[in-house]
């Protein structure tokens, strides 16, 4: 029976190098950033054609629709919406975006080659499905108009 005599002391000297045995640690610094995050993305391919008028008035107008997308992380954004070039005399596109969030919507804006708000008082938000509307008009003084496009550019800026 001396194996218990033995167990008695190695139960004795555990805890001796239990102590001696400190735990270790260790640190490390983590360096992070979010950065401004201002994104649009439009979707679709609107197209209009004006072809008819009842006797006695204006050209019937045309509409179109799309779609479009906004993530910002930012407050006191807007959309303004500009035309590359300009439409012939007579013919005039106006966009009307539905607002996200907390944010308010300009109906129906003539574009031309100047920026316009079209969504003003924009907040941090994501949200994506968001219509995009368009309306041509044509007075009977523009004539026969070739089929023809224009590029318009959204543009999410400071501003309210």
């Amino acid at each position: 029976m001396k194996f218990p005599k033995y167990a008695a002391a190695a139960a004795l000297l555990v805890p001796a190098f239990a102590t001696t045995a400190a735990a270790q640690t260790a640190t490390q610094t983590v360096s992070y950033e979010v950065q401004a995050i201002n994104q649009l993305s439009v979707s679709g391919s609107p197209s209009l054609v004006i072809s008819s008028a009842p006797a006695g008035s204006a050209p019937t107008s045309a509409t179109a629709s799309g779609s479009y997308a906004v993530t910002t992380n930012q407050t006191g954004k807007k959309i303004t919406a500009e035309l590359d070039n300009d439409l012939p005399s007579g013919v005039t596109l106006s966009v009307t975006l539905a607002a996200p969030t907390g944010a308010i919507s300009v109906d129906g804006v003539s574009l031309s080659t100047t920026p316009a708000s079209v969504v003003t008082g924009i907040g941090t938000v994501n949200e994506s499905g968001l219509s995009v509307s368009y309306e041509l008009a044509a007075t009977v003084a523009a004539g026969v108009v070739p089929a023809s496009s224009r590029t318009v550019l959204f543009t999410i800026t400071d501003g309210v």
